[in-house]
């Protein structure tokens, strides 16, 4: 994206303004965000476009400085339908799923409405709960567990909503539920599979003998993949499930053994917990030498940006090329290095 720039006197100007504002840490970034709003005043932009506009930066500030304190905490965010009522077994599912996890020093992020995101908050607790809450006309009311809690947000628009439910989380349990549910998780779906957002566990989670998420598997196996508007396989990057242990096991299980991941130019840096072997390293080029698009999957020591940024130097490093069009399928990669026999015992 080209920048458009601007008349050195005006630079000047907004420089002194966040020199006297005492921004001194990314300036590029919130010189490029001044810029921006500058250019839409130029470009004498519709009065409702401006207002979308400065709504959602306003409404992600906010969201940003709810997360940040808790920005250490792994998060899990829990989705399901607003409608569920408190004696529904989903509820208890939601509750229970959300207890262990917190057990086990997970924070629970839900949309901080009643029914499943209720059972959520309420099986975190409140210390261990954060809600992004949407502002409707109807039934979307902050549950009684977070209103009037220094933890929640409350927003005006969906995407911003969404964004925030989405990029904090380290792992996502999705219940049964309506339009909003469904739009989440294939939400999710779509991140993944295109690359766009980093591998993250994602859980179906039904009421014990439920069939509910068996009915959209049998969708996606019998009406998409055949259509080939989806790949054969795409929906195995979900588990599903209804069993609370189950679920708790594949949201922290996910994290076993890999940690995290970086690009460094066209070379995909994977961070682990435990150094590999040299077998292992020779079983993985083996089993996943359809995902790379040249050379081999190779120990590397920190890259020069990593190091730069002190991005998790201590960590044992695996290297490859990636071939962009397998880039849905690093799920099944990273799901071999947390079964290597050297990665740390659960």
């Amino acid at each position: 994206m080209t920048e458009e720039p601007l008349p050195a006197a005006l630079s000047d100007e907004i420089n002194h303004v966040l020199d006297e504002a005492g921004v001194s840490s990314d300036r590029r970034l919130v010189m490029r965000m001044l810029r921006t709003a500058l250019l839409l005043g130029e470009d004498d932009t519709d009065r409702l476009d401006l207002k979308i506009a400065s709504a959602a930066l306003a409404e992600m500030r906010d969201a940003f400085r709810l997360f940040a304190p808790f920005r250490g905490v792994p998060k899990v965010t829990v989705f399901g339908s607003a409608r569920t009522r408190h004696d529904d077994p989903l509820y208890l599912q939601a509750r229970d799923v959300a207890a262990a996890l917190a057990s086990d020093g997970w924070m629970v992020v839900t949309g901080a409405g009643p029914g499943i995101m209720q059972a959520a908050a309420e099986g975190a607790g409140p210390a261990l709960s954060l809600g992004v809450s949407i502002r409707l006309p109807f039934e979307e009311k902050a549950n009684s567990l977070v209103a009037g809690s220094d933890q929640v947000v409350a927003m005006k628009y969906f995407f911003t909503r969404k964004l925030m439910l989405i990029k904090e989380s380290s792992g996502f349990i999705c219940l049964p539920g309506g339009f909003g549910t469904l739009d989440e998780m294939f939400e999710l779906l779509t991140l993944q599979q295109t690359g766009k957002a980093e591998p993250t566990p994602i859980v179906l989670l039904d009421e014990k003998g439920g069939s509910f998420w068996q009915g959209m598997r049998r969708f996606v196996d019998e009406h998409l993949a055949p259509m080939g508007v989806i790949s054969p396989g795409d929906f195995d990057r979900v588990v599903i499930t209804d069993s609370v242990e189950e679920a708790r096991a594949e949201i922290t299980g996910f994290w076993r053994n890999y940690d995290s991941l970086r690009w460094v130019g066209d070379t995909l840096v994977l961070r682990l917990k435990a150094e590999p072997t040299d077998a292992e390293i020779e079983e993985l080029n083996t089993a996943f030498a359809a995902l790379l698009s040249t050379g081999r999957i190779e120990r590397t020591a920190p890259r020069s940006p990593e190091v730069a940024d002190d991005d998790r130097l201590d960590l044992p490093r695996l290297a490859l090329h990636l071939d962009q069009r397998q880039v849905g399928n690093l799920f099944r990669l990273i799901a071999a290095l947390n079964a290597l026999p050297s990665a740390p015992k659960l």
